[in-house]
């Protein structure tokens, strides 16, 4: 079996024959090398399948699915609430936390962010490339940038406050409840008090503070999730 893994956003069905588009089979044609007859895996929230190269006509590669490698996965949700930050930074910081398991990425403008544009599509292409080289099969999603109230109010999850104001130092994994577990980074001015207290008042909110250091943004997140990894699984 390739280990050549392509996320195909139609459905997947058996015995089913389509065409990747322009880049993808640039990438197994130029890249990789692919030949007919030869294989690869395509995979979406769905599911993995292995899929043969019938041909390859006028740069554009046309595949069967032959067999359903994996079924589709039944995963926690775990969310990332995060200041946008400098785009260098931000593309390491989301390419890892989408290694981690993260489901879903939410962009939030604090009083003190100082970037506050995202660039959404550069944004899943990165959540795309780094599920398909971690084995993922389900691609986290990036909502539109939003405020702080709008993320509080609309939204019904488990909260973990990154406070480095807090002197708890562990997640009470009997206070998490059948929710998206959702871990909130603030911006490298760190929170205002205002947004401190409209943070804390959110019920149900566990603040943890996750070093004792003050870490860079990219660095909180991958310190963050990892914790709430090991509690949670």
């Amino acid at each position: 079996m390739s280990n050549i893994r392509l996320f195909f956003s139609a459905t997947l069905s058996a015995d089913m024959i389509d065409k990747l588009d322009k880049s993808q089979s640039h990438y197994l044609t130029k890249v990789m090398r692919i030949k007919e007859n030869e294989v690869f895996s395509l995979f979406n929230k769905d599911g993995e399948w292995e899929a043969k190269v019938l041909e390859i006509s006028k740069n554009i590669v046309e595949f069967k699915t032959t067999k359903k490698l994996r079924q589709k996965e039944n995963f926690k949700e775990l969310w990332l609430a995060f200041s946008p930050i400098k785009s260098n930074y931000q593309n390491f910081m989301i390419q890892k936390a989408t290694e981690l398991g993260v489901t879903k990425f939410l962009p939030i403008i604090f009083d003190r962010t100082v970037v506050r544009k995202i660039n959404k599509v550069r944004l899943e292409k990165i959540v795309i490339e780094a599920s398909e080289q971690s084995n993922r099969i389900n691609v986290p999603t990036i909502e539109d940038a939003q405020n702080l109230n709008s993320f509080l109010k609309k939204n019904s999850m488990d909260l973990i406050f990154t406070d480095l104001n807090s002197s708890n130092e562990k997640i009470d994994k009997s206070k998490l409840k059948d929710k998206p577990v959702c871990v909130i980074i603030g911006p490298e001015g760190d929170f205002s008090e205002n947004e401190r207290e409209k943070i804390l008042s959110f019920k149900g909110v566990q603040p943890i503070k996750i070093n004792q250091n003050i870490l860079r943004s990219e660095t909180a997140v991958i310190s963050a999730i990892s914790i709430i990894n090991y509690v949670i699984n």
